[in-house]
């Protein structure tokens, strides 16, 4: 009897050890789990259209070293501008102009000590590889203008690249009104759809930014000066409402060390910021 009761309880014993391991061993494997698989960052990025190649590239190698996940939202600057106001989520803004952040600055939207000037780019002319205009210059387009005898594409005028067209319109004494009811113009609501609308031929040339034209392949044919449109600068700045400042503004300190200024000199921007 004693040797029975000697054992029943040498097996509840031995029993009890095992469950404390187990569970102990369970916890630890949970909890190195857990540290493990945490949840990357979200940091959502609204950004002239003209920057999608370069933001796609420098992201994969971000993310990968800094446990973030970039969400891009891409378009015209008036547009993004418009969405941030009217409430949408979004942690940086890279606008192709300042007009658009020093509205969203007027507004109170952003953290103005992060503002900063980080790119410059310049507007080019481009000429489709199926038209027979012979357009080389700005002042070829000027004359065809007023000819009447091409088609052009640029962008709208609440987007910064139909902006900048505006100006070099101005500078060369272009009517814009009289020639869109002369039937010469043709719009796009971002650089990348006036873009489109030259690589695939649709139009004899159009103005859009220099490193779109490299991204699509397209021969710049003539770039404007700062005379003529003054100064394309790109501003960025962190959202005054953002949920994830720090990782925002640590992006964007990403976006001026050496190894992005190479990718954005890369397509033809000219880095203005530097750590």
């Amino acid at each position: 009897m004693k040797r029975l009761f000697a054992l029943l309880l040498t097996l509840a014993l031995a029993a009890t050890i095992l469950c404390a391991c187990t569970k102990t061993e369970t916890e630890t494997t949970a909890t190195t789990s857990d540290d493990v698989s945490a949840e990357p960052t979200e940091i959502v990025v609204f950004a002239a259209a003209s920057m999608t190649e370069t933001l796609e590239e420098l992201a994969q190698s971000y993310e990968a070293a800094n446990n973030v996940k970039l969400t891009f939202n891409f378009d015209s600057s008036g547009t993004l501008k418009t969405q941030i106001e009217e409430g949408a989520v979004c942690d940086l803004f890279i606008s192709a102009a300042q007009k658009q952040m020093d509205g969203l600055e007027e507004g109170g939207y952003i953290n103005t000590d992060t503002r900063l000037d980080l790119l410059e780019n310049k507007v080019a002319l481009c000429v489709a590889d199926n038209s027979d205009s012979g357009i080389k210059t700005y002042e070829d387009m000027k004359a065809h203008l007023e000819a009447g005898d091409i088609l052009m594409a640029i962008g709208n005028e609440d987007v910064p690249v139909g902006q900048y067209t505006q100006k070099i319109f101005a500078y060369y004494g272009l009517d814009e009104t009289a020639l869109a009811d002369s039937g010469v113009l043709t719009y796009g609501s971002n650089v990348k759809e006036v873009t489109t609308q030259v690589t695939e031929g649709a139009v004899d040339c159009g103005i859009i930014y220099q490193t779109d034209a490299f991204s699509a392949e397209l021969k710049v044919a003539d770039t404007a000066t700062e005379e003529m449109c003054g100064q394309v600068i790109y501003p960025a700045a962190v959202l005054k409402e953002s949920k994830c400042a720090d990782e925002a503004k640590a992006f964007l300190d990403y976006l001026q060390t050496k190894e992005a200024s190479t990718v954005f000199e890369k397509v033809g921007f000219t880095p203005l910021a530097s750590k």
